[in-house]
């Protein structure tokens, strides 16, 4: 869900999504590269407050312009707020000339990556709880932070990867689950069918497809989806179009 508009409406949308039987609510995290975006962790912590059983995380967060501490940090309390239902979405981040040139910040794509590389191991401890001491190339830390997060052993992580690069599908593998991309579109059925025989994943790791006018539920289900994504939509959609499909509630 593209974070745009009042923080009041994104907080109802989410509210109604919870009401509605969606399995699960998340927003964009960008600062630069469309107006009205507000911060997705704040206005994740407000929907926390006012929902209660959908869960609620960002697809996906930027991790090389954050320093990992912090965003951990953010990890931690909303899954304290929601009583354990976040979930954390990374990625490199696009645009790299609004989101990182734009306020000076590389806008190296190997750089990035070798940054979201070196952070995961990092929140992951973070996440547990468990003590940090890290001499890297681009982070250096020696620390524990308190409290660690509600969920055992934490949030579940989610990697973005593009299809047929190896790099991004590796480092999925070392993470929760994948939401899987064919350049900025979703992959039809037949490329995720064709990824996760690929990756072989293990019991419990999450693919996230997405559905589409030729793509149903069903459909990314049989091809090995084990989350179907309704979007993600335009900012422009009209809202109240959007309020009726979430309070149609999900496909079954």
């Amino acid at each position: 869900m593209p974070n745009v508009g009042t923080p009041s409406s994104l907080i109802d949308l989410a509210v109604v999504a919870d009401d509605a039987g969606w399995d699960g609510f998340f927003v964009w995290d960008h600062v630069n590269a469309l107006p009205q975006m507000h911060d997705p962790w704040v206005v994740l912590g407000a929907m926390a407050a006012r929902t209660t059983r959908v869960r609620l995380g960002t697809l996906v967060t930027p991790v090389p312009r954050r320093r990992p501490w912090k965003l951990a940090k953010e990890v931690v309390t909303l899954d304290h707020v929601s009583e354990g239902r976040a979930i954390l979405g990374v990625g490199l981040g696009v645009p790299v000339d609004a989101e990182y040139g734009a306020f000076g910040e590389s806008t190296s794509v190997p750089e990035h990556a070798a940054r979201l590389d070196e952070a995961l191991p990092l929140l992951d401890a973070f996440l547990r709880g468990d003590r940090v001491d890290h001499d890297g190339e681009h982070y250096q830390v020696h620390a524990q932070l308190d409290p660690p997060a509600l969920q055992t052993p934490r949030p579940p992580i989610w990697a973005a990867a593009t299809v047929g690069r190896d790099r991004p599908l590796a480092r999925a593998l070392r993470v929760d689950g994948i939401y899987p991309l064919s350049g900025l579109a979703a992959p039809t059925p037949a490329e995720l069918s064709a990824l996760v025989e690929r990756l072989n994943p293990p019991a419990g790791f999450d693919v996230v497809g997405v559905l589409t006018d030729s793509a149903s539920a069903d459909d990314l289900a049989a091809a090995g989806a084990t989350w179907a994504l309704d979007g993600p939509r335009h900012p422009e959609e009209p809202r109240e179009e959007l309020l009726a499909r979430i309070a149609a509630g999900p496909p079954r």
